[in-house]
């Protein structure tokens, strides 16, 4: 598989949104929890308030990772600022469109900042017709894709 096939089925997969499962980690001490995402420019994009455990953990190590539905992504997590200074408030818009009751309900505009992860490793677990089961391995930085079976045939 080409990069740029499995690319587009990376994305094609996650949608325009997702509630993914978000680990990061300092000093070894990880931490997971749930996010919601929104899906463009390539990223993945969440809000999340300035003050929280797992914001300072993303400012002293900027590597995370994502999972949700057998798709797993591990990237580079950057703060772009609050989310209402986002040039074309692009996830704001979204976030109205596809999560208003956590939009209307969660939305602390002088707190939360826009994360942007850019993925760099991505590994999908899917089936063929047949109900075999595959990965999909993704390098961003190699621009390289693997199929890997898993089934034996």
């Amino acid at each position: 598989m080409e990069f740029s096939e499995a690319k587009q089925r990376f994305f094609k997969q996650l949608g325009d949104w997702k509630i993914m499962a978000l680990a990061s980690s300092v000093q070894d001490y990880v931490m997971v929890r749930n996010v919601s995402c929104l899906i463009y420019h390539d990223k993945i994009y969440f809000k999340t308030d300035k003050n929280f455990r797992k914001t300072q953990q993303i400012f002293q190590n900027p590597r995370v990772a994502l999972c949700c539905g057998g798709v797993q992504v591990e990237g580079i997590a950057q703060n772009k600022g609050l989310v209402i200074d986002e040039p074309g408030r692009l996830f704001e818009a979204g976030y109205k469109k596809y999560l208003w009751g956590s939009y209307n309900a969660y939305s602390h505009e002088e707190d939360e900042i826009l994360i942007e992860v850019t993925p760099k490793f991505v590994e999908i677990w899917d089936t063929d017709e047949n109900n075999y089961a595959f990965q999909i391995f993704i390098d961003f930085d190699k621009e390289s894709a693997e199929v890997v079976q898993y089934d034996q045939k």
